[in-house]
């Protein structure tokens, strides 16, 4: 009974609507009829008929199902769609190539984006002086971490951390007793870690020492070589030598760089050990391959941890001949046997020896190993050779096709002996004019072995000694306090605690601690003591007070950086020498495309007036002073005929021109450019090939 009801049900159709079909063709089966619509009041009739559901599914209108395949088959064979849909497809292919053309076209044309390490200041940290976090009177790692907002302020993305290795501290931890473990002085590997962290959180690299030439004597290889066990009785550099009642007569005349002879005798192994530094630093033995080995494995460990950059120093050394001929003497006349000082001889057989290129490049193949992810490039810097030796120091830039360092350290500025404009010239031009094609240059003004700048050449050079190294081609390098003119502490006052007989000689005035602020011991710690005393001025001269001062270094400092990041002529156009005498060093910097220049006019002698136009004709009459040491002068016009610079001060003038001064034939030969780019407007993107 069930099943014939679910077979038969009524259902009523109306004659007025009937079914239609949507579609394009009308179904025969549901014709249209006209209605009679003369009667309002006429009720429709009505009918039961049995249905069956399965037909009544097929009754239910579908949604509308697109044109039916005859009627799309009818059109689409007609000339005007089919052309259309043939010049359609064919320009969206044309759209493709084009777009794929212009992009290789911008990748091949465009310069390759700066590196990191060229693109921001590097600041330099000596951590036992930055900041102390456990008042203990000794800076650490902890502390740096605590001021990392500091450097962020100052516009700066890379820091540069001195060697922090686990040491008994002779010549100040440049001697490591272990080079996979931090020093508890500055805390654990832990804190190392967590301060990574935070400078890349930050986005900022961190690039750290590492001294290959020599270990500790404490240093576990060391102990193992004296008692000659195993592999490690040739990790250093081993010869006989007399000892007859206490006194030693060493293999040759070879001396340390700190004075005496290089020799030392070991009791337990009763032979001679060679150290070119202090006797507590013996030198590792590079022609042994194993010792090369040790090395590499300590440059895997750290990149490992996520450092991006290593500083190799002392890398001169790491080779020594193996004929052990006396050295050369500077006076040949002087009795060898009063031969104490470095100085004294030419170090022919002890320093830069064949072979030790080949050792730091291995070093760049090793580092080259974790450098292969997007963003994770791994600096290389190391330090070169003497100013007198120019040409060998640029050898540490590798060649056209084997990589080195990305650059050896600069420290020409620092070792200018009398300022003035000429003698800044000179030290910028000496490496401009060695320095391979293609290269990237750099700078510093500061270090921790080198006097301060205000205590080397005067408080009222710190300024502009900061504008010319903000404003030069390359990558600055500011050690710690420059940025706030730190002095020098007074050598009186550093204890004999620190230089006594058990440590090597050193520099400490110009590692006194960072002033912070004008609390006790300047903000550095909140402990008694520091472990060097604060300078007497950290009242006046701190970042704190600096911070609220518009025309503080500290500000000037920030602003130069700021200039440096915004501006392209500054952060990769060409550099042209226009005017140097004792007084000024004037340069500019432009790039191609753009018509906007700056000047850059710094005074190292005493006040100056110059006429820049007779120099320069092409020079418009007036420019305007984007910077200057002076900030009351800054936004003003000056004469270009007449420009008037006091004792120690800098500007940094603005002007337009279509015609620079690189492409003028009386400056050929003074215009350098690391990598020449021109900037198209149009497009607002640098390109090659101009």
């Amino acid at each position: 009974m069930v099943e014939e009801e679910a077979k038969s049900f009524p259902m009523e159709l109306s004659e007025k609507g009937g079914v239609e079909n949507n579609g394009f063709v009308q179904n025969e089966a549901f014709d249209d009829k006209e209605t009679d619509t003369s009667s309002q009041e006429e009720v429709p009739k009505t009918c039961v008929i049995d249905a069956d559901p399965a037909a009544m599914e097929e009754l239910v209108l579908k949604p509308y199902a697109g044109m039916p395949k005859e009627v799309l088959l009818k059109f689409s064979s007609q000339a005007r769609y089919r052309v259309t849909r043939e010049i359609l497809f064919w320009l969206t292919i044309a759209a493709a190539v084009v777009l794929v053309c212009a992009t290789i076209a911008i990748i091949a044309l465009s310069p390759k984006c700066l590196h990191w390490w060229q693109a921001s200041p590097i600041y330099q940290i000596y951590p036992r002086s930055f900041k102390d976090s456990n008042i203990d009177g000794n800076g650490d790692l902890k502390g740096i971490q605590e001021k990392l907002d500091h450097i962020t302020h100052l516009n700066i993305k890379t820091i540069w951390i001195t060697s922090f290795y686990k040491s008994p501290l002779k010549d100040l931890g440049y001697g490591a007793e272990d080079f996979y473990d931090v020093d508890p002085m500055f805390g654990s590997m832990r804190d190392f870690e967590n301060l990574l962290a935070a400078i890349h959180d930050r986005g900022l690299k961190v690039i750290m020492d590492l001294i290959p030439n020599h270990t500790s004597d404490k240093h576990r290889w060391f102990q193992l070589s004296r008692n000659r066990t195993g592999k490690y009785t040739d990790y250093y550099i081993w010869q006989n030598c007399t000892r007859v009642a206490g006194s030693v007569t060493p293999p040759n005349n070879w001396v340390s760089v700190f004075g005496h002879s290089g020799w030392q005798y070991d009791d337990v192994r009763q032979q001679c050990y060679f150290h070119q530094f202090g006797k507590e630093q013996p030198d590792l033995n590079f022609r042994n391959l194993a010792v090369q080995q040790e090395i590499h494995d300590i440059i895997k460990f750290w990149l490992g941890k996520g450092i991006d950059g290593f500083s190799f120093s002392a890398v001169k050394f790491l080779l020594e001949a193996t004929h052990l001929r006396d050295e050369p003497q500077v006076n040949k006349s002087q009795n060898p046997v009063t031969i104490t000082a470095y100085s004294q001889l030419y170090h022919d057989y002890t320093t830069t020896q064949v072979g030790m290129h080949d050792i730091i490049r291995s070093f760049r193949q090793t580092m080259n190993q974790f450098s292969s992810e997007p963003g994770r490039y791994r600096f290389m810097g190391s330090d070169g050779e003497e100013e007198e030796d120019i040409e060998a120091t640029m050898m540490y830039y590798g060649t056209t096709f084997v990589q080195e360092a990305d650059f050896p350290f600069n420290f020409n500025l620092i070792n200018v002996k009398s300022l003035s404009g000429d003698s800044i010239f000179e030290a910028v031009n000496l490496w401009m004019k060695n320095m391979p094609a293609g290269r990237w240059p750099n700078w510093a003004v500061g270090s921790p072995n080198a006097a301060r700048i205000s205590s080397r050449i005067g408080k009222e050079y710190i300024n502009v000694m900061n504008m010319l190294l903000l404003t030069l081609p390359g990558t600055p390098v500011t050690y710690y306090g420059e940025e706030i003119g730190m002095e020098n502490i007074a050598s009186e006052n550093v204890s004999e605690v620190h230089i006594n007989s058990d440590w090597v000689p050193v520099t400490f005035p110009e590692k006194s601690p960072m002033q912070w602020d004008g609390n006790a011991n300047a903000g550095f710690t909140e402990g008694n003591s520091s472990w060097l005393p604060v300078h007497s001025d950290y009242q006046s001269v701190n970042v704190q007070i600096q911070m609220t001062w518009s025309n503080s270094t500290l500000n000037l400092y920030r602003e130069l950086t700021l200039l440096r990041n915004n501006e392209l002529p500054i952060h990769r156009g060409w550099m042209c020498y226009i005017w140097n005498d004792r007084n000024v060093f004037v340069y500019v910097r432009e790039l191609d495309g753009l018509d906007r220049v700056f000047m850059v006019v710094l005074n190292f002698g005493q006040e100056s007036t110059i006429d820049l136009k007779a120099v320069v004709p092409s020079l418009p009459s007036e420019a305007i002073i984007r910077l200057s040491t002076n900030f009351s002068h800054t936004g003003k016009a000056v004469n270009t005929k007449l420009i008037k610079t006091e004792r120690g001060e800098g500007l940094v003038l603005e002007y337009k021109t279509t015609n620079p001064v690189h492409t003028m034939e009386a400056f050929q030969g003074s215009c350098f450019v690391a990598e020449k780019a021109c900037y198209s407007s149009a497009f607002n993107l640098l390109y090659v090939n101009c």
